[in-house]
């Protein structure tokens, strides 16, 4: 089968990983915006991280990713019997993930469910497109925290919502497609309109952070509840 080359080359990124939590089974960490989580298939694209995190814990795993673009929390497995015991609760969806985000425009409700199928199409890569026929069903709910205006450059007004999302399944760029479809993109998202209306074009990173993760922690049977403060 042949794998879709992409073209993509990320930039480099100064910012530091930040180990929130470590013990001998798994790392809670705080990823950089900017970072690819696994080191891509383009051979520039080295840098990621489980490039950095893999010298100083070898063996170590990521158990989920986060989008280039993305920023907060992720959990990373030490050992294998780890990882697949977390993976196990990503894919019985006991695992709550939480995300902030500002989205472009004034939402009209406060809160709502978006419920839309999402399918990868080869003709389209690396973009993501809804589709009812061909596409895995898909759901996240959000909550606006905060409608308001961001002063531009030339003097207008961006008028952005700033919400916290919670995808209830895992689809690769749900977040950022759900918010499209919604009519309210993710600002700073290059992919799914972020970047169209006057202002948002120049925004420096993708304005979606996951702040929340909550999980069973596969030794001790705790119950981890992770946070991290967005950073915009």
């Amino acid at each position: 089968m042949s794998t879709l080359y992409d073209p993509f080359i990320a930039p480099p990124c100064h910012d530091e990983i930040k180990i929130l939590f470590q013990d001998e089974h798994l790392l809670l960490i705080d990823k950089p915006a900017g970072l690819l989580s696994l080191s891509g298939k383009n051979p520039q694209n080295v840098d990621s991280v489980h490039y950095r995190l893999v010298k100083l814990f070898p063996g170590c795993t990521l158990v989920h990713r986060l989008d280039f673009g993305t920023s907060g929390l992720m959990v990373i497995a030490l050992t294998k019997a780890i990882n697949a015991a977390i993976c196990q609760q990503f894919s019985q969806r006991t695992v709550s993930k939480i995300y902030s985000a500002l989205l472009c425009g004034h939402l009209q409700e406060n809160e709502g469910v978006i419920e839309a199928a999402i399918a990868k199409d080869p003709a389209l890569f690396p973009l993501m497109s809804i589709c009812a026929l061909h596409g895995k069903p898909a759901r996240s709910r959000y909550r606006v925290v905060e409608r308001f205006y961001q002063q531009q450059k030339d003097g207008t007004q961006l008028p952005l919502t700033r919400v916290v999302l919670t995808p209830e399944t895992g689809r690769t760029h749900q977040l950022r497609i759900h918010c499209q479809h919604l009519g309210h993109a993710i600002l700073g998202c290059d992919l799914y309109g972020g970047r169209l209306l006057p202002g948002s074009e120049q925004t420096l990173r993708l304005m979606l952070h996951a702040s929340e993760l909550h999980f069973i922690h596969p030794v001790s049977g705790e119950a981890i509840k992770a946070q991290s403060s967005s950073p915009f």
